[in-house]
């Protein structure tokens, strides 16, 4: 009884744990799909990561429904594949936290082309300028590198900056500019130091994802152990 009792609290806080995977998986597929809008809107290449973020997100979200199906029916073989899957999600979200530090260099320079390309065919005024101008109002910076990327741009009149550039954005406040009046940084240095500043949030974000993900992996080999023992969790 005392097995059945324990057992029965562990049933329950797998449960929990269900409902923290379904949490992160959203959260993942949510990041996944920001990064990959904003990287693939910059870079010529795509880059594998956001889609392999989006993919573990949804594959997570599956092995949640497979390990709440397998403790309400209290299946030998659900509960088996639930905690191989979950094994193998964890595997892979330490393999793309491996693949993003290492590669993060790469990433800022496929950045800096994309955004340098992006701003040759600002002049055309299609998807391309609304998206700089977003870029730049967002982050408060102007140019790649800084504001003087835009004096080999043929803008016209000559020798003046995108208005996303000004601090306060007004038609036409990109002409006859003070330096005084722009946002100088660059927007591949200003991203970059976002970047840095909250990769202590993100690597703890990440950190707390796989700790939840190791406990759903002992609770359920503990419902396992009790279901091959054919004890009565519920």
């Amino acid at each position: 009884m005392a097995v059945e009792g324990g057992m029965k609290c562990v049933k329950l806080l797998h449960y929990v744990f269900l409902l923290a995977f379904c949490a992160c998986a959203v959260g993942l597929i949510t990041v996944g799909i920001g990064a990959h809008l904003l990287l693939s809107q910059t870079m010529d290449q795509g880059f594998m990561l956001p889609v392999v973020i989006i993919a573990v997100g949804a594959f997570l979200f599956l092995v949640a429904i497979v390990g709440c199906c397998g403790a309400c029916k209290e299946n030998y073989c659900l509960m088996i594949t639930f905690v191989i899957f979950l094994s193998l999600i964890v595997l892979v979200e330490v393999a793309a936290a491996i693949a993003g530090y290492v590669f993060r260099e790469q990433v800022m320079s496929e950045f800096n082309k994309g955004v340098r390309q992006r701003m040759k065919n600002y002049p055309k005024q299609n998807q391309t300028d609304s998206f700089l101008d977003k870029l730049q109002e967002k982050y408060e910076c102007c140019g790649a590198a800084n504001y003087t990327d835009w004096e080999t741009i043929p803008l016209e009149p000559k020798g003046r900056v995108p208005d996303s550039c000004c601090v306060n954005v007004t038609q036409g406040c990109g002409i006859n500019f003070s330096v005084k009046e722009i946002h100088t940084e660059g927007c591949v240095e200003k991203i970059g130091v976002w970047l840095r500043r909250n990769i202590l949030v993100v690597a703890a974000a990440a950190l707390g994802i796989a700790f939840v993900e190791v406990l759903g992996i002992v609770f359920a080999c503990c419902l396992v152990k009790s279901i091959q023992s054919g004890y009565e969790v519920m």
